[in-house]
């Protein structure tokens, strides 16, 4: 699995959202896949750690995805 993270630029906020994605997706299909629900629906959920936050597709301005890569390894706190 790889995990995407978005980040949408509004008006006047930033808001975040964490996509989890079958390990042989590439960035371009995120990124065709969010703008297609940007087209399709005026508010749509975006879902985050910190929780679940609506956004107005009308207010969005700037979209940026990166793949989170995160180590192979799990790091262990003694």
């Amino acid at each position: 699995m790889k995990e995407f993270v978005v980040c949408y630029t509004l008006e006047n906020d930033i808001k975040r959202e964490r996509i989890m994605k079958e390990s042989n997706t590439k960035k371009d299909e995120v990124v065709q896949e969010i703008l297609e629900k940007i087209e399709q629906r005026k508010y749509f959920l975006a879902k985050d750690s910190q929780g679940d936050y609506w956004i107005n597709s009308s207010l969005i301005r700037y979209i940026r995805v990166s793949e989170n890569r995160r180590s192979k390894y799990k790091l262990i706190h003694i």
